[in-house]
């Protein structure tokens, strides 16, 4: 698929739903969701990548190549249309392939993900961080960022062990082509499909302001807030993450 071999989980019956995972993670963080949508959705659940069981290249990559990746996935399962979601870095991704390819998109889901591009910190944080993972391993994630990811103790290791099973280039390339994204603010407000935005009002590491921001470049765009989840609501809050997800049947 677009040369490269992507590993994928299917499940479910009905509209087309494609769910992107996030950095540094892979598609096992929907699983709390899965039970609750197959009723409605014939679930597509990819590791992007250099993730989770899919191939990682040793090359550099972007997002729109990423989003190249899932329409490929799309055209080996004779899918044309779909809906689309992506969690945070899955957001980035699901942006840029509603952006390449706008006929084939039903609906667009976006969970804890930021429309805007990184200020020139942001972008410099990553690139030093890609560094160091190349120089340590991901290892140095997997210590700390499960605490930014979520404040629920119990899901903490969870996600840790989801981190250390990932590759060290993968998760470092990812950070790279996530600090090069364009700002998808203006593509956001042409879009002409259903738009959800997902987020957790106590996320620490895409703050609930930048959801707000994008609520407000469009009226169409429905936001959903819930409270005392972090930036993992498909698994800090499975149920009304799944029920938001379900208005884009």
């Amino acid at each position: 698929m677009n040369g490269i071999e992507l590993a994928y989980e299917r499940s479910g019956a009905g509209t087309p739903l494609v769910l992107i995972h996030g950095h540094p993670l892979d598609h096992t963080l929907w699983e709390p969701v899965e039970p609750l949508l197959k009723n409605d959705f014939d679930l597509i659940l990819p590791d992007m990548r250099g993730f989770g069981l899919s191939e990682t290249v040793q090359t550099r990559c972007l997002l729109t190549d990423m989003a190249a990746d899932i329409a490929a996935l799309l055209d080996t399962l004779n899918i044309q249309r779909t809906v689309i979601a992506g969690h945070s870095m899955g957001g980035y991704i699901a942006l840029a392939f509603a952006h390449a390819y706008p006929g084939r998109v039903r609906g667009l889901g976006l969970v804890a993900t930021n429309v805007f591009a990184d200020s020139s910190e942001r972008k410099l944080s990553r690139f030093e961080t890609a560094t160091e993972i190349e120089k340590q391993g991901v290892g140095i994630l997997a210590d700390t960022f499960p605490a930014k990811l979520t404040g629920n103790p119990a899901l903490q290791p969870v996600l840790r062990n989801i981190i250390l099973r990932q590759s060290t280039h993968g998760v470092a390339e990812s950070l790279r082509a996530m600090a090069e994204r364009p700002d998808s603010s203006a593509r956001l407000v042409g879009f002409d499909f259903p738009t959800i935005l997902v987020h957790g009002i106590a996320d620490i590491l895409i703050p609930m302001e930048r959801a707000l921001e994008a609520r407000a470049l469009a009226k169409k765009i429905n936001l959903i807030e819930i409270e005392g989840v972090g930036h993992m609501p498909m698994m800090e809050a499975p149920q009304e993450t799944a029920e938001a997800l379900k208005a884009l049947k």
